[in-house]
C-alpha cells in the first residue's frame, strides 16, 4: 500500500508536560482508497508556504488561526489599496466641494478668479490664462436651473466624478449661454420645454466654467458671469434668488484631497451623502469590504487602522509613479520617441478602449488633474484645447528645480489662439510656488522672444540664463516640477502629429553653470 503524507504532518509536534506527542489530525498518513486517483499538478496547494506576508500553514487546505489572520490582513489591505486607486476620484470631488463651500453655501455662491488663478490656490493643474469660475450645485427632489453666460468652456461633474453635461462653446448652447435644467437622481416628473436638459445621478455636482481674457483683461468674462449666471430650483424660476459672487484671486483656496489615511473618510463622506446607483458595484464592493457602507458608521478597529494607513501610503506612491513614469506606452503622445504624455489615450475621456478600462491611467489622471468632459479628449480642430505634460527631461530623468533646462517650440505652432507652458508642484499638483505670481509663459506674453526661424526657446531654471529673461520660467532648488504644454484652438498638425514640441533638455547645472554631460 502506498501513502501520501501532508506536509503539515512533519510539523505536527507539540510539547505536553515536558514531552513530545504527535497531533493525530496532522500527523496521520493518508491511505490510498479504492476511488483514489492521481490529482493533476497544480490543483492542490502545499500546506506550508513562504509568502510576502510570512509563513502560512494549513491542514489539507484549511489554515491555522495565525495563517488565517495573515491572509485576512492581506485581503483587507488589497481591498483598501484598490479603494484608494479607484476611489481617488471620489476623494478629489470631496476636496473640490469642501473648498468651494468654505466661501459660501451651495447653489447661491459662485467662486470667481477675477484677476486669474495664481499659485496661491491649491487647485489641481489649473492654468494661468483662463478665467476660472466655479460653484457647487446641491440637488433636492426637484430639478434645478442653471443659467450660463456666453463664450465659456463649462461642464458639470457629479459627486462620483462622472460627466453630466457641457455648457458654453462646446455645449448644446453653442457658446451663446442658456438655461440648463438638471434633473435629480431618479426624477420621473414632468420636464418643461425651453431648457437644455441633463440628468445627474448624485445630489452634489461640481459646476466649472472658464472664460477668456479679451485685450488682456478679465472684465468681460467676469461681468457676463455676474449678469447671467444663476442657480435655483425650478419652482423659483419666476423669482430666482440672488447669487453671491466671491473673488478669490490671490487667496488660499484649497480643493485638494488627502493622500494619507484620511482619504477613506473623504470617500466615506460621499458614500453617506449620495445614491449608490451612480457608482460601479465593484468599487462599492471594495469600500464595503473595509467598512465604508452607506448608512453605517465607518469606524475601523485597532487591527484595521494600520492596514488602512499602509494602503493609503501604498496608493499614494502608486499613483505618483503611474503619473510620472508610466510603463504603458499608450500614456505617451509619441511612444518610444518622447516623454510627452497624454491623459486620454485613444481620445477616451472614460479611459475605456476596446471594451477594457485602463485602470492605471484613470487612477493617475484623478490624482493629477480634475474635470471630466468629452471636450477634453475630443478632436475639435480650432476649438477647445489640447494638452501634453511631462515630469521628465529628454534623458528620462525627473525635472529638478536646481537645474537649467531648455525646450524648443518649433515654428508654426498649430494653435489658432495661443500656446503656453505652466509649471506644477509634484506634490500638490498645483501651480509651482516661486517668486512669480504666475509660473507660466506662452505666446500671449508680449515680451517672449521668437527665434529667427519662427521657433521659440523656453528656459526653466532657478535663475534666468543671461539674456534669456523674457523666455524664462523660474523653478525652485530642492524641488521637482512638471509642466503642461497647452494648445488653445489646436489645429490639424497637432492631431496628425506632423508638428510636435521639442523635448525638455538639461543644458547646465544652474547652481554652478557647469555644462551637463547628460550621461
Amino acid at each position: 500500500m502506498t501513502f501520501r503524507r501532508s506536509l503539515a504532518a512533519t510539523a505536527g509536534l507539540a510539547v505536553v508536560a515536558g514531552g513530545l506527542w504527535i497531533d493525530p489530525l496532522v500527523a496521520q498518513e493518508v491511505p490510498t482508497m479504492e476511488m483514489t486517483t492521481e490529482i493533476p499538478e497544480g490543483v492542490t496547494t502545499p500546506d506550508n508556504l513562504q509568502t510576502r506576508v510570512g509563513e502560512l500553514n494549513f491542514f489539507d487546505g484549511v489554515p491555522d488561526v495565525e495563517s488565517a489572520q495573515k491572509i485576512y490582513n492581506l485581503l483587507d489591505f488589497t481591498h483598501a489599496y484598490q479603494a484608494v486607486l479607484d476611489g481617488t476620484k471620489i476623494a478629489s470631488m470631496e476636496g473640490l466641494r469642501n473648498g468651494i463651500l468654505e466661501f459660501g453655501p451651495a447653489n447661491t455662491t459662485a467662486i470667481l478668479f477675477e484677476e486669474l488663478m495664481d499659485s496661491h490656490a491649491l487647485f489641481l493643474t489649473a492654468n494661468t490664462t483662463s478665467v476660472y469660475m466655479t460653484s457647487w450645485l446641491e440637488m433636492g427632489d426637484e430639478p434645478m436651473v442653471i443659467e450660463t453666460p456666453p463664450n465659456v468652456l463649462g461642464f458639470l461633474n457629479d459627486a462620483w466624478f462622472r460627466y453630466v453635461t457641457d455648457f458654453g462653446n462646446l455645449g448644446p448652447d453653442e457658446g451663446q449661454g442658456g438655461k440648463f435644467l438638471i434633473l435629480p437622481p431618479g426624477y420621473e416628473g414632468e420636464v418643461p420645454e425651453g431648457y437644455f436638459v441633463a440628468q445627474t445621478n448624485t445630489y452634489g455636482n461640481w459646476v466649472l466654467w472658464r472664460g477668456y481674457q479679451e485685450n488682456g483683461t478679465t472684465d468681460k468674462a467676469v461681468s457676463e458671469t455676474k449678469e447671467r449666471f444663476r442657480i435655483y430650483p425650478l419652482s423659483q424660476a419666476d423669482n430666482p434668488p440672488e447669487m453671491t459672487f466671491v473673488n478669490v484671486s490671490g487667496k488660499l483656496f484649497n480643493t485638494i484631497h488627502r493622500m494619507d489615511v484620511e482619504i477613506f473618510n473623504e470617500i466615506n463622506a460621499v458614500v453617506q451623502r449620495e445614491p449608490l446607483m451612480g457608482e460601479r458595484p465593484e468599487l462599492l464592493g471594495h469600500l464595503a469590504a473595509i467598512g465604508i457602507v452607506k448608512g453605517q458608521e465607518f469606524a475601523p478597529d485597532s487591527r484595521m487602522q494600520p492596514i488602512l494607513e499602509a494602503a493609503a501610503a501604498a496608493g499614494a506612491v502608486t499613483v505618483k509613479t503611474l503619473i510620472s513614469k508610466p510603463r504603458d506606452e499608450r500614456f505617451y503622445w509619441y511612444p518610444g520617441e518622447s516623454y510627452w504624455q497624454t491623459a486620454f489615450p485613444g481620445g477616451a475621456y472614460t479611459w475605456e478602449l476596446d471594451g477594457v478600462t485602463l485602470h492605471d491611467i484613470r487612477a493617475a489622471f484623478h490624482f493629477y488633474a480634475t474635470g471630466i468632459t468629452p471636450a477634453m479628449a475630443l478632436k475639435a480642430v480650432g476649438k477647445g484645447s489640447q494638452y501634453a505634460f511631462t515630469y521628465r527631461d529628454s534623458n528620462g530623468n525627473p525635472l529638478d528645480g536646481s537645474k537649467t533646462y531648455r525646450v524648443n517650440v518649433p515654428a508654426n505652432v498649430p494653435a489658432e489662439d495661443f500656446w503656453s507652458f505652466t509649471l506644477y508642484d509634484n506634490q500638490t499638483r498645483s501651480m509651482l510656488q516661486t517668486d512669480a505670481q504666475f509660473p507660466a509663459i506662452g505666446s500671449n506674453d508680449a515680451d517672449v522672444v521668437e527665434n529667427e526661424d519662427g521657433s521659440y526657446d523656453i528656459y526653466f531654471a532657478p535663475v534666468a540664463p543671461e539674456g534669456k529673461e523674457s523666455n524664462w520660467i523660474q523653478t525652485v532648488p530642492g524641488k521637482g516640477w512638471n509642466t503642461i504644454f497647452r494648445l488653445y484652438g489646436p489645429l490639424e498638425p497637432w492631431f496628425d502629429q506632423t508638428w510636435r514640441p521639442g523635448e525638455i533638455e538639461l543644458i547646465s547645472f544652474a547652481s554652478t553653470g557647469e555644462a551637463c554631460s547628460c550621461d
